[in-house]
């Protein structure tokens, strides 16, 4: 996999998203120092994973392209969503990191309470612009209730609750891998399924039973996966400079990682089984006629990255 491949799709997901995200809050709101808090970790960057997974995923299916804006703005709704979590995540009563994307964390920037204000605001906000895009086209609310579903209990919320509860304690494998399927997998799901819900008007009883959305939601699975044992990996393997983060963190807080549970060399073999899951998913699509080229690089880069 080229590096500039990679390079180039995240700098086309930048500038496709990066307008939409700028009409979030207005001149007068972004006065307000929460709004700023809120605004620095949007603004911080990052590999926008999210969106471009939106964006892949509406060009592999070749998708209408009069659906491209509103794509475009549930991929910078799922991206607010992400964002408060990740304020929250670092908070000192959850990870307490004090470095996110190369900076400072929202809290260490703006005070404890100020960055639980700027969560609390990016995840109203994107409800909010749930709601308004619903009553555009109510048959996008199955799009925007599986978004909203993702975030909660039964998704990434869900994640969270497991990893704190799990803390100074062994848990089996089992436990870990469906953690990480809710606190990281469910908003990679919801970047990979959404642009396919909005196309076909998707309700929820259809979507059990329609293949696409089936085969798309295992891709997710397994893409989600793949991203975390190869963050656990980089965790004990790389350094807070590459990464732009804390590392090391996890076993000085005694919490489970695939790597503390199946050794750096059985994580690598995880690793390996999950990337062979996500090119037998790629394959089904590729022999159905559609062009996963730029999912594969994606793919690749997620399991060979250094950061």
């Amino acid at each position: 996999m080229e590096r500039d491949n990679i390079n180039a799709l995240m700098e086309k997901t930048e500038q496709w998203i990066l307008p939409e995200l700028e009409t979030v809050f207005t001149s007068e709101e972004a006065e307000d120092i929460t709004v700023k808090a809120a605004l620095y970790s949007l603004y911080a960057g990052g590999k926008r994973l999210r969106p471009l997974m939106m964006y892949l995923t509406s060009d592999m299916l070749k998708l209408d392209f009069d659906i491209d804006a509103d794509v475009k703005y549930f991929a910078a709704t799922l991206e607010m969503l992400h964002t408060y979590s990740l304020i929250h995540d670092d908070l000192p009563a959850l990870d307490n990191d004090d470095l996110r994307r190369g900076k400072p964390t929202c809290h260490k920037a703006f005070g404890e309470g100020i960055a639980v204000l700027a969560g609390d605001l990016l995840l109203n906000k994107a409800m909010e612009r749930l709601f308004l895009m619903c009553e555009k086209h109510p048959g996008y609310i199955y799009a925007a209730s599986a978004m909203a579903e993702n975030s909660g209990i039964s998704g990434m919320l869900g994640g969270q609750s497991i990893d704190i509860a799990s803390e100074d304690k062994e848990i089996s494998l089992d436990l870990l891998t469906e953690l990480q399927r809710k606190k990281t997998g469910a908003f990679i799901e919801a970047a990979v399924v959404t642009p396919y819900y909005l196309s076909t008007l998707m309700k929820r009883s259809d979507s059990i039973k329609d293949e696409t959305a089936s085969d798309l939601r295992k891709l997710a699975e397994h893409i989600g996966l793949a991203f975390q044992i190869k963050d656990d990996i980089l965790d004990v393997t790389s350094d807070s400079k590459t990464l732009g983060k804390s590392t090391g963190k996890d076993a000085r807080d005694s919490k489970a990682t695939f790597v503390t549970l199946l050794g750096l060399k059985g994580a690598k073999k995880r690793l390996e089984d999950e990337s062979d899951c996500i090119k037998v998913i790629l394959d089904k699509f590729d022999n159905n006629g559609f062009d996963t080229t730029d999912y594969r690089t994606l793919t690749d880069f997620l399991v060979n990255r250094n950061r």
